[in-house]
């Protein structure tokens, strides 16, 4: 089982490079970042994993995840090096185009990039994107995306992306582009979207009885798009505790899960260095699966 491990990086985690390379060194095979581009001084939006409702404070501190992911990529040699997840349609199209490319060139082609729609009404309004079209803004950019890495003299004509022919460089690594998963936790509405679009699914929380339920109807659904559902993967983030045990780890694997990230929690406020370091035994434990 590949392991990785996400990190909540502020200005109190340390060096992202430092991080990263601590997690490449006790063998975590991919390092994610979190992101969140700005918090709304008021909202009204109930946040259900916190006690009280409220958003945690932190997430105004998040630091930008792609500076993270290059300071990173140039700290270590091995590990992938990702978002889970960049709210891509908070953003413009051909500037993350850009960025990731450069990114994937210069760590030699190990970018993975998790994307998600949003789940903050507020944050969303504020960066300009129609809350109740996200979904259609989402699989727009990344379809825009692929053209952007892909080749020269492409346009894109969406209903929310849309931009002339233009050329843009540097071109990834990976061809065609760096594997794009999407983190998005409902199977009602997720499995469909991943196998229309993205190359992999990243859900948060998803269960082992739900992963052997849900995986095979992706990887249908993907086949009736006229996708090949056998090359989608499936990572599983797994928030707070002290990690799955070696039994979890291969109930995990035999549903068709071939990541799981856990989260340095710990990162947020504290030595992202000895927060990586103190789950170094959940990345041994999964190296045995």
């Amino acid at each position: 089982m590949k392991m990785g491990i996400l990190a909540f990086l502020t200005e109190k985690s340390g060096d992202p490079g430092a991080i990263a390379r601590e997690a490449e060194n006790v063998g975590f095979e991919s390092f994610f970042v979190a992101e969140h581009l700005v918090m709304p001084s008021q909202y009204k939006t109930y946040y259900p994993r916190g006690r009280d409702g409220k958003v945690p404070d932190f997430y105004a501190n998040l630091i930008d995840p792609f500076v993270a992911l290059a300071i990173a990529a140039n700290s270590t040699s091995r590990i992938k090096i990702g978002t889970a997840i960049c709210l891509l349609p908070e953003r413009d199209v051909i500037e993350t185009a850009k960025v990731t490319a450069s990114i994937d060139l210069f760590s030699k082609g190990r970018l993975i990039l998790g994307v998600g729609a949003g789940w903050f009404p507020e944050e969303a309004q504020i960066m300009g994107v129609d809350f109740a079209r996200r979904w259609t803004h989402l699989r727009e950019s990344v379809e825009a995306l692929r053209l952007l890495w892909a080749r020269d003299d492409v346009r894109y004509d969406g209903e929310i992306v849309t931009f002339p022919a233009v050329k843009l460089g540097p071109k990834p690594v990976q061809k065609p582009g760096p594997p794009i998963l999407l983190g998005a936790h409902d199977p009602k509405y997720a499995l469909k979207r991943v196998a229309r679009y993205a190359d992999g699914w990243c859900p948060g929380g998803l269960t082992v009885e739900k992963a052997r339920e849900c995986i095979p109807q992706v990887r249908r659904m993907a086949r009736e798009f006229g996708r090949d559902g056998d090359k989608l993967e499936f990572s599983v983030l797994l928030m707070g505790g002290d990690g799955p045990s070696a039994d979890v780890i291969k109930q995990y694997a035999e549903a068709g899960v071939s990541r799981l990230v856990v989260a340095a929690s710990a990162a947020v406020t504290g030595d992202g260095v000895k927060a990586v370091r103190d789950l170094a035994p959940i990345a041994e434990r999964g190296a045995k699966i």
